[in-house]
């Protein structure tokens, strides 16, 4: 084991003398008189000297601390001129910044003296032991002195030119990180820490190519480190410091607790073991990581790259791998909105026809909704006339009359509301979860969730005009559908017509007649045939909307309807303004429907009364009834039925019919309960002023 640490050792610091070496030279070749350029080749040149001595001799040569100190003052140097003559230099504070420099170079001078003592001494003796002791220390403490010079030199230095220097100041943070533990290792167990004197020579060679890219003046706008890396690199590197600080406290353990370390040991690593398998997975700890990360180490929260091609990927997942199994649209683009926040759920709510914005669907979302969970028009119109975005806990400054509904500020999972607007139209809104760490929206949060809602509706705008070139498709095929019975039916009434005509001659034969009733049967079976492949799809002949009593013709449909089913007709309404065969249309579709759904011993209720300017006709059973889901997706879609055999366009129609003379269905239905229809309908003109005088 000794000879595998000397061989990675010596030939570790013979790569990094080389290669430091090979820096050097090159810097000196370009013939740069700028003091920063030779200083930087005379430490390049000097590191390549101590770590050549080392891998010649090893760590016990009496020159090698001597070295060292040679190398760090060169280093220190190099800080002191970029201090005072790069762009960050500050004349009110170079007085304290120069005694801090003139104090680590007191500390290696006194170093060097040190070593140069204890190494004259017998290597037994107790003043021996105490001048290693105390060389350590000042080891520990110029390593400390030249991390606190580096971030001072990096924080001081303009943000916009800080990639000229960041790599070349990575290095030297990381070559005195790794002394830092070396000799505080070396300080509580020196015969423990030949593995780190070993592995020192491969990690100065590590460093050379990170200073030789950060040489380069134009390296600095095109070597980036991508978010990913980074993560993963300082996740790394704090497992890394975690078995180090580890290793340091088993050997503080071992000097302090005598015979009882091992015990002592064991429940620790148990303990963090644990804390590390319960806290590592943990969605707030990453996300808490993630923040930091962005925060100390970018200039820029988001990587617009990274986040605009998940957004596409999720947004595409349609047509990926996962196939007929992929979220629906309006799921996938709410996940899609709420990855760039790392928010855990999302809700999405599209415009309806009145102008409000209700709920279509939600991604992860959990427990339901409040009553009423919708944006009222007027807000929605505001909303789209601005285009902010609504931050729940912090409305915009000037936002005026543009607050969440008070069912968005009373649940504290909402956190912000994110416009989908289409060509200065608001298709819909997106409502976010908080995330895992709450913060402030600020305005590259705004930025990104504006373009991604632009994205998104463009998305659901195309959709919404796919439905209904689909919608618009199948009406075409229901015309054609139709067209073929018209012609099936005037082939029926052709052969009708020639029966007729024969039997004035052929009546009194009985074969005729057995033949004639056969023929009618066969005809009445194909018109029904024909009937219950078109269902009733007749409104009648429409006219202007004029004066009409409910009563009248709620009861001309009761009669009609009365033998197939019990139906009550109670209460009445004043004249409302509409077309009578639309309305006798509308009842017979309700009125159907709520016999289908009941039992034969439940009664379909039909009530007529008036409330708010409108005149209401409401058709109740008592049936199966119909979830939410059904009401809002299926219910008035056209062609999508629950019957066996229908057409699915009875409620469709009965809307279109209703919203023709400027009325509107309302429905309220739970399942195992029933169902209530409201045709609402406006009142008569004459009626209206009738009111307004009462």
């Amino acid at each position: 084991m000794n000879a595998a640490l000397q061989f990675v050792g010596d030939w570790g610091h013979a790569l990094a003398a080389i290669l430091f070496a090979a820096l050097g030279i090159f810097i000196l070749r370009r013939r740069d008189e700028a003091p920063e350029q030779r200083l930087l080749a005379a430490a390049l040149l000097l590191t390549s000297c101590w770590s050549l001595y080392v891998s010649f001799g090893g760590v016990g040569q009496s020159l090698t601390g001597i070295g060292e100190n040679i190398r760090n003052a060169a280093w220190l140097l190099l800080l002191f001129v970029m201090l005072r003559r790069g762009p960050g230099a500050r004349a009110g504070s170079m007085v304290a910044i120069g005694s801090v420099y003139a104090a680590v170079a007191g500390l290696i001078l006194l170093q060097t003296f040190t070593d140069l003592i204890w190494r004259q001494l017998p290597v037994m003796s107790e003043m021996h032991r105490s001048l290693v002791h105390v060389s350590l220390i000042l080891h520990m403490m110029t390593a400390i002195g030249g991390l606190m010079l580096v971030h001072h030199l990096y924080i001081g230095w303009p943000a916009r030119e800080r990639g000229k220097v960041a790599l070349l100041l990575g290095a030297l943070a990381a070559m005195w990180t790794y002394d830092l533990n070396l000799y505080a290792i070396g300080y509580f167990a020196l015969d423990r820490a030949h593995i780190l004197y070993a592995l020192r020579g491969p990690m100065i060679a590590l460093l050379a190519p990170v200073i030789g890219a950060g040489m380069r003046n134009d390296m600095a706008g095109r070597l980036q480190l991508s978010r990913a890396l980074t993560f993963q690199s300082l996740s790394l590197a704090a497992a890394a410091l975690y078995v180090v600080v580890l290793a340091a406290g088993s050997v503080l353990l071992e000097l302090v607790a005598g015979p009882y370390a091992r015990l002592i040991e064991i429940g620790c690593v148990f303990f963090m073991a644990v804390s590390a398998l319960v806290l590592l997975p943990s969605p707030r700890l990453r996300a808490f990581w993630k923040v930091q990360v962005a925060k100390h180490f970018f200039q820029h929260r988001y990587d617009y790259r990274t986040e605009w091609m998940r957004f596409g990927d999720t947004i595409g997942q349609a047509w990926g791998n996962r196939g007929d199994n992929a979220l629906p649209l309006g799921e996938r683009v709410a996940k899609a909105v709420a990855d760039i926040t790392d928010s855990p759920a999302a809700i999405l709510l599209l415009r309806t026809e009145d102008g409000a914005l209700a709920f279509e669907t939600h991604w992860n979302w959990s427990g339901e909704l409040p009553v009423g969970a919708v944006i009222p028009a007027p807000l929605a119109a505001l909303i789209e006339q601005s285009g902010w975005i609504i931050d729940i806990d912090r409305p915009p400054s000037g936002a005026g009359e543009i607050t969440a509904p008070g069912w968005m500020s009373v649940d504290r999972r909402a956190w912000s509301l994110v416009p989908l607007i289409h060509f200065g139209r608001l298709i819909g809104t997106i409502l976010l979860a908080r995330p895992p760490i709450d913060r402030r929206l600020d305005w590259e949060d705004f930025d990104m969730l504006r373009a991604a809602g632009r994205q998104a509706a463009s998305y659901l705008s195309e959709a919404q005009g796919q439905q209904a070139l689909d919608d618009a498709q199948r009406f075409e095929e229901f015309n054609r559908r139709f067209a073929f019975i018209i012609h099936d039916v005037k082939n029926l009434v052709s052969q009708l017509s020639l029966l007729a005509r024969n039997a004035e001659r052929h009546a009194d034969n009985p074969d005729f007649r057995a033949d004639m009733v056969l023929t009618l049967k066969e005809s009445v079976g194909k018109m029904n045939d024909m009937l219950a492949r078109l269902s009733q799809h007749n409104k009648g002949r429409a006219e202007e909307p004029r004066p009409m009593a409910l009563r009248d013709v709620a009861e001309q449909v009761v009669r009609t309807r009365a033998r197939q089913h019990a139906i009550r007709l109670t209460g009445d309404a004043p004249p409302a303004l509409a077309d009578p065969a639309r309305v006798e249309q509308i009842m017979i579709h309700l009125l159907q429907n709520a016999i289908d759904a009941s039992a034969p011993d439940s009664p379909v209720d039909i009530r007529l009364s008036a409330d708010e300017g409108c005149a209401l006709l409401e058709v109740i059973d008592q049936g199966r009834g119909m979830t939410a889901e059904f009401i809002r997706r299926d219910l008035f879609k056209p062609f999508s039925s629950s019957k066996t055999g229908g057409f699915g366009i009875g409620a469709f129609e009965a809307r279109a019919l209703a919203q023709a003379m400027d009325g509107r269905i309302e429905v309220e239905s739970k399942p195992g309960v029933g169902s209530r229809f409201t045709l609402r309908l406006p009142l008569a003109q004459g009626n209206l002023s009738e009111g307004k005088a009462a």
